[in-house]
């Protein structure tokens, strides 16, 4: 916690999985639904799209390196790809709050729900 100097300039916030996870699409699900193998993993992601808090979700899951599982719509595959990418974000969480409120203000009011419909 608290790094700087990362892509997006600021640390690894300390929010917890708990606040956000309460309101998750996924939260009464099967677990063994959401950790799958193969073509499977498509059937995960569809109960990503439209979820609250899949944008938090998916920072969890990259701030904190977890490996298996779709969270917040990507595969670990996907996950891992982005990670190698993108090296130097020390923070997806705000990486990815910054990147959607931008989004919501270019879009203006309407439009900005969609972000969290499509991520």
């Amino acid at each position: 916690m608290g790094r700087t100097g990362g892509e997006d300039g600021v640390g690894v916030d300390g929010e917890d999985q708990e606040t956000w996870g309460e309101r998750a699409v996924c939260r009464t699900a099967d677990p063994d639904e959401l950790f799958v193998d193969g073509a499977a993993q498509n059937r995960a992601k569809a109960l990503c799209t439209g979820c609250p808090v899949r944008t938090e979700c998916l920072a969890y899951a990259l701030d904190h390196r977890i490996e298996y599982g779709v969270w917040g719509g990507m595969t670990e595959r996907e996950r891992r790809a982005l990670l190698r990418r993108r090296p130097l974000v020390t923070s997806w969480r705000r990486l990815l709050e910054a990147a959607r409120s931008e989004h919501e203000r270019l879009a203006g009011p309407d439009e900005g729900q969609a972000w969290d419909a499509a991520g």
